[in-house]
């Protein structure tokens, strides 16, 4: 076993003791871990488990290198990406439709609706994707900027219908869409680039499956 290997288990055990120079060391030999596979004096400590945190989600790029082969394999099995995929989908419309909405009645654009747009986007991914591959963050991040764009989209319909007197459905069967790639550029300003880009990494972090310390700590001693 590899120095970091024994360390999994001298962290947890009552008999560790702080060498300066050497790390840890064990109270009984006085010497560094040299054990294979398991180590007969090994005692759990209950107060390091006690303080493990078991709320906040531990960062997915070191979810993926903590978790076991068996693990990533299993938890790769109860993925569901067309599931993740099409919520999103739908929680990036309804935000986009909220926006326009809101857009148009207070005669703002509120840029944190993109953030909003994001998370919800992200959130709603992970619950029903239970994801841990790259794509159901990228999705997700892809998605939010989309849903920015459609909910820009949709201000500029409602401000045209309320100045027309039409019907949001009259304007919208009466636009020419060639021309709204350039409409929307005449009313883009910088800082909806900020807002876009808080709102596509949220959609990208938050569509990942997550995991507390607590629950990486279960996994491997499950394993071990």
């Amino acid at each position: 076993m590899t120095r970091a290997e024994h360390l999994k288990f001298c962290k947890k055990c009552t008999n560790r003791e702080l060498d300066m120079k050497r790390g840890l060391v064990c109270n009984l030999t006085n010497e560094i871990a040299d054990f294979e596979k398991e180590c007969g004096s090994f005692k759990l400590d209950d107060t390091v488990v006690e303080r493990i945190d078991d709320t906040e989600a531990v960062e997915h790029s070191e979810v993926i290198q903590k978790l076991s082969e068996k693990d990533i394999e299993k938890f790769k099995s109860e993925q569901d990406y067309p599931k993740a995929v099409t919520t999103g989908i739908v929680v990036g419309l309804i935000g986009a439709i909220l926006w326009g909405a809101i857009t148009v009645a207070t005669g703002y654009q509120i840029g944190y609706m993109a953030i909003a747009i994001g998370a919800g986007v992200g959130i709603s991914m992970r619950y029903l994707g239970k994801g841990i591959d790259q794509i159901f963050g990228i999705t997700g991040g892809i998605i939010a900027i989309l849903s920015c764009f459609l909910g820009n989209f949709f201000s500029l319909v409602g401000f045209a219908a309320n100045q027309e007197g039409l019907g949001y459905i009259e304007v919208l069967s009466m636009i020419d869409y060639s021309l709204v790639p350039s409409i929307m550029m005449e009313a883009f300003s910088p800082m909806d680039l900020f807002f876009y880009a808080i709102a596509a990494y949220e959609g990208y972090k938050f569509a990942f499956r997550t995991f507390t310390e607590k629950d990486l700590y279960n996994l491997e001693n499950n394993n071990s």
